[in-house]
């Protein structure tokens, strides 16, 4: 669905499917329903319509029923909203997103778990130095290290010599 045209076309049947559902459809099977995405075929003649609802699976079934059933009113009034020669077909599908995104929650909880446990366990001792960074010298203690340095050479220089 990379062409532009399937993309407003699968955004305008997102829109008039949300509208029916909220102001045309009264059947008692349809829970608290929600249109996540719709994916529309290059030749536009099938589109896919996800959707999550609120509740038990029980809901999610009578929805699904309810769904089926008014899909040729649905598609009706697609075609006189898109104004298209083919108006394509519709198939619902319920979206698995929210039950995937609960158990990744679910994983992400487990292991925050696991990282405040081991925290705990591990306590707040330094492996190393309490400060392990290195502290800018001075400049007495630069020119020390000079001198000392140049005596060194100097004692290397004799040794050579000898």
């Amino acid at each position: 669905m990379s062409n532009p045209r399937s993309r407003r076309i699968a955004d305008r049947v997102q829109v008039v499917v949300a509208q029916m559902l909220e102001r045309r459809l009264k059947d008692p099977r349809l829970g608290f329903v929600t249109i996540t995405d719709v994916r529309v075929t290059g030749d536009n003649q099938h589109a896919s319509v996800f959707y999550t609802v609120l509740g038990e699976q029980d809901d999610l079934a009578g929805t699904a029923a309810a769904l089926e059933s008014a899909k040729g009113m649905i598609r009706s009034e697609l075609g006189k909203q898109l104004g298209m020669r083919h108006v394509p077909t519709l198939e619902f599908i319920a979206d698995a997103l929210p039950e995937s995104a609960r158990q990744l929650d679910e994983v992400l909880a487990r292991a925050k778990a696991q990282d405040e446990a081991v925290a705990a366990a591990r306590g707040t001792a330094y492996a190393g130095e309490e400060d392990p960074y290195k502290k800018p010298r001075d400049e007495d203690d630069d020119l020390e290290d000079d001198e000392d340095d140049d005596l060194e050479d100097d004692r290397d220089e004799d040794d050579a010599a000898r």
